[in-house]
């Protein structure tokens, strides 16, 4: 057939049956869909009328009446309901759910999903099928124009009635029912001329033979569509019928990996198997598929291969039965206690706490005291940031609408009623039962803060600003621990409600363990610690040390340590300035994730289509990237791991050297390249612990001092003309910064973008007229883009939230990433005038979002980016809680 009807044979404001008819939604092979009303209960529906050649043929139409009675047996949360089956008329017609959304096939039509959102989908499908398969039904037609996007989940549409097999003597029931492609309501008529349309690209090899299809048939369709959804293109392509149909039976798709370069890794296993030939060599069940899929959403995929089986995880994997088992057991100890005397032998466990599928981006978690729920920061779908709660007792994480736009991670109040937060210029607190967010005080520099028995808190600033107290009601804010003793952050306060903990920053990452007495204002030393410290009972402080999370014994009361450190758990995330991604409760659980541990990057050029084109070298801890004006040379920032310093090394990919161009004790970091190349300019903490501009020539001279104040800051754009350095500056007056420093005259800043809000990644155009940057002055990071030196215009770039610009050497594009972890490109246009027009996404990067670090660079055409790649701790790994986890500390 070469084309399908256009006209649909049923009027609006027509009845069939109680149904009357509203408007028609779409037509094709199966029939004619329309949005009806039921006029018996008043409802909302869809109706699909049959075509004649199911209705006329007797053995089909008794075939069809028999499936669809099965069909409407099913009932699960990822399955369209089929509600009722009629005839009116001479017209059969069956009536379903509803459904308001789009389909996956139009979805798609916009480029690939996102790597987690595709991995959710594709464990949605599996589960459908999963549930048909159980109950004897084969989809037979499983393709993305069957497949709905809902608010609540992906929808699978028409199981079991696609297919029906052929009567004796006829012609292929397949050609009469796959041959129409599905018409949206409106659009031209669709044809076959030049392309193929339909199922055959979702066909499994035995049902091209005309074998009668089976569960496995509906794995292989299920493989090209999550390889659709990962890649936004089929996994199976032809010019033709012919061709297509010979590219199924003989081909193999190519792998993912070399379409997306950022896919997990055990994804192409699992779609490899699912497409295997030979039904034998698939994956036999939806569910195992589902819980392959799962497995890597978890964050299994990370090695490629599954990860090896301890008692840690043989620990988790039994708490699904422990859980369900919850009463029986409880009620056996009771009754062992009862009967022998015997104390209940506490056991440690483990289990994980899946993160939403439309948070991409998290922040470190924090347990309420009573362990009743967990709270993290997380940019939602559209880069809205929101605490989001957890209860222990639920399965889902919700967002709290009252904190849109918190700027740093939530803190709980003693009796776990309440989270502070810092979001627009101010410290807050929401309770935890919903409701408006109250204003506590002026906090413009607020970050992490500590909620005292005595209904006090604490909270740190940027770089520079004293450590401050205020009452959790309100008032005037005061010094707590004055700034002249450097970098202060992460205060913690101590069971008695009247002593604190806090770190003085080192760039080492040494850092210094201090407590402060909120009455008498002392202050002492108490040790050192590689992160943040949090007390936990039953007297322990926690912090982390080579990502492994440490019990170190200690005295509250004396407040000093009193042992040694006890490993508790490995692969603990830790980021800059101390934060370590952990948390306690005071009755003995504690929550972790490995986002931001180790630290490694991959550096690789990725092409514009999200292909790997050429890694370079092996991971390492390397970020803050910048190419030579050669492009053959990286410069960027590297740790070494034995001494904990940080210093500028440069790269040679044609020569395979790695060079380390700083030698100093303290950490250098953020380097740039001067426009001829000739020399680097990068901040260092050398000298007092904040971080000053410093360069360095190639040719061996002494370094220079470029420009030193009280605040840290670091470079992040040279101009062309070798005139002017752009960097972020964390000033404790306002917040973090664009400014510019002159490097002729008196070399005095200027300021750019300096507002209440976080301004950064300032980046100069080639013709140097116009500076990029990104703010969050909306409550979510935008990149803009303001004449320069100004004032003047300034223009938004980005849609749906941004971050990290950069620009095409021609001034031509300017790119940055979304706050999906998508790599997005705007056509531009600069000179005396700017213009800009719609962002288009190039592919998933699955960067998490970061406020310091520069992770790619634009090859010079734009058809090429070097990237710094997460290696490990990417996107949204799930949450770990371990359950009584003092009981770890008396194992041999």
């Amino acid at each position: 057939c070469a084309s399908v009807r256009a006209i649909m044979t049923l009027a609006a404001q027509s009845q069939l049956g109680p149904y009357e008819i509203l408007s028609p939604i779409g037509a094709g092979g199966m029939g004619e869909v329309y949005k009806a009303r039921d006029t018996r209960l008043d409802r909302i529906v869809a109706i699909k009328v049959l075509p004649s050649h199911l209705s006329d043929r007797p053995d089909l139409k008794q075939r069809f009446e028999r499936e669809a009675r099965a069909v409407a047996k099913l009932s699960h949360p990822n399955i369209c309901p089929l509600f009722d089956v009629g005839s009116d008329g001479g017209v059969d017609y069956l009536v379903m759910e509803y459904l308001e959304g789009e389909t996956l096939a139009a979805r798609l039509a916009r480029g690939p999903l996102p790597h987690e959102e595709a991995l959710h989908r594709g464990i949605e499908i599996a589960a459908a099928l999963d549930k048909a398969h159980r109950q004897g039904i084969v989809h037979r037609d499983l393709k993305p124009g069957n497949i709905m996007l809902t608010k609540t989940g992906a929808r699978v549409l028409d199981f079991g009635l696609a297919k029906v097999a052929a009567g004796p003597g006829t012609a292929s029931a397949v050609d009469a029912l796959t041959s129409l492609p599905t018409q949206v309501a409106g659009s031209a008529p669709l044809t076959t001329e030049g392309t193929l349309l339909g199922t055959y690209q979702y066909m499994a090899p035995e049902q091209l033979e005309g074998v009668e299809a089976d569960a496995r048939s509906d794995i292989f369709a299920l493989g090209s569509v999550i390889y659709e959804m990962t890649t936004g293109r089929p996994a199976f392509q032809g010019k033709s019928r012919a061709s297509l149909i010979s590219a199924i039976m003989s081909s193999e798709p190519q792998p993912i990996s070399a379409v997306q370069a950022m896919s997990p890794p055990a994804l192409d296993r699992v779609i490899r198997t699912c497409l295997a030939k030979d039904p034998d060599n698939r994956i036999q069940t939806a569910h195992d598929v589902m819980l392959q899929l799962q497995w890597i959403a978890e964050g299994g995929s990370q090695a490629g291969v599954p990860a090896p089986v301890t008692a840690k995880r043989k620990s988790r994997e039994r708490l699904a039965w422990i859980v369900a088992a919850a009463s029986f057991v409880a009620a056996a100890g009771l009754v062992a206690f009862v009967l022998h005397g015997h104390s209940r032998v506490v056991e440690p466990k483990w289990f994980n706490a899946m993160i939403p599928q439309n948070v991409t981006q998290m922040g470190s978690p924090r347990m309420s005291p009573d362990g009743r729920y967990i709270a993290f920061n997380g940019a939602d779908s559209l880069g809205h940031s929101l605490i989001w709660l957890r209860p222990m007792n639920s399965l889902v994480a919700e967002p709290i609408p009252a904190t849109e736009g918190v700027v740093a991670r939530p803190f709980w109040s003693p009796d776990s009623r309440y989270i502070g937060f810092s979001a627009g210029g101010k410290l807050k607190k929401v309770a935890v039962t919903g409701g408006p967010a109250q204003a506590i005080c002026d906090a413009p520099t607020a970050w992490d803060g500590s909620w005292g028995r005595g209904d006090v808190i604490l909270f740190d600033g940027a770089g520079g600003d004293p450590m401050r107290r205020v009452s959790a009601s309100g008032g005037i804010q005061a010094v707590a621990v004055p700034s002249d003793s450097g970098n202060l952050g992460w205060p913690e306060f101590l069971p008695d409600g009247r002593h604190f903990l806090y770190l003085r920053l080192k760039g080492s990452g040494a850092h210094e363990v201090w407590v402060a007495d909120t009455k008498s204002k002392a202050t002492h030393l108490v040790g050192s610690a590689n992160s943040r410290v949090e007390y936990a009972p039953p007297g322990y402080l926690l912090y982390v040390k080579d990502h492994t999370l440490v019990a170190q014994p200690f005295d509250a009361g004396r407040q000093k340590y009193t042992g040694e450190p006890i490993p508790v758990a490995e692969g603990v995330g830790i980021g800059g300035n101390g934060l370590a991604h952990f948390s306690a409760s005071d009755r003995g659980d504690i929550v972790y994730s490995t986002t931001g541990q180790g630290g490694f990057t991959q550096l690789a050029w990725v092409a514009r289509d999200g292909r790997m084109l050429k890694p370079i070298g092996a991971p390492m801890d390397f970020i803050n990237i910048d190419v030579a004006p050669d492009g053959r040379r990286i410069a960027g920032r590297k740790l070494d791991s034995t001494s904990g310093n940080r210093d500028v090394w440069i790269i040679d990919p044609d020569r395979g050297t790695n060079t380390r161009f700083t030698f100093d004790p303290g950490n250098d970091n953020t380097p740039l390249w001067s426009p001829d190349g000739s020399r680097i300019v990068f901040s260092s903490d050398r000298g007092g612990g904040i971080t000053n501009l410093y360069m360095k020539s190639l040719s061996g001279a002494a370094e220079e001092t470029l420009y030193t104040s009280p605040t840290p800051k670091g470079p992040t754009s040279w101009s062309r003309d070798g005139r002017y350095i752009a960097y972020v500056d964390n000033s404790p007056t306002t917040n973090v910064d664009v400014m510019v420093l002159p490097l002729t005259g008196d070399r005095k800043p200027l300021p750019f973008a300096s507002t209440p809000f976080v301004e950064a990644w300032g980046r100069f155009s080639p013709d140097g007229r116009w500076l990029a940057y990104a703010s969050n002055e909306t409550g979510r990071f935008e990149v803009y883009v303001g004449a320069f030196p100004g004032p003047g215009a300034r223009f938004q770039v980005s849609a749906n939230g941004g971050y990290q610009p950069a620009w095409r050497a021609d001034g031509k594009e300017l790119y940055y990433l979304g706050l999906d972890g998508r790599l997005m490109a705007v056509p531009v246009t600069t000179g005396v005038e700017f213009s800009a027009g719609v962002p288009v996404a190039l592919f998933n990067t699955r960067i998490v979002q970061t406020a310091t670090s520069s992770q790619y660079v634009p090859g010079r055409d734009g058809q090429s980016f070097l990237f710094a790649l997460p290696d490990i701790g990417v996107g949204n790994v799930p949450l770990t809680v371990v359950l009584d986890w003092p009981a770890l500390l008396k194992k041999p």
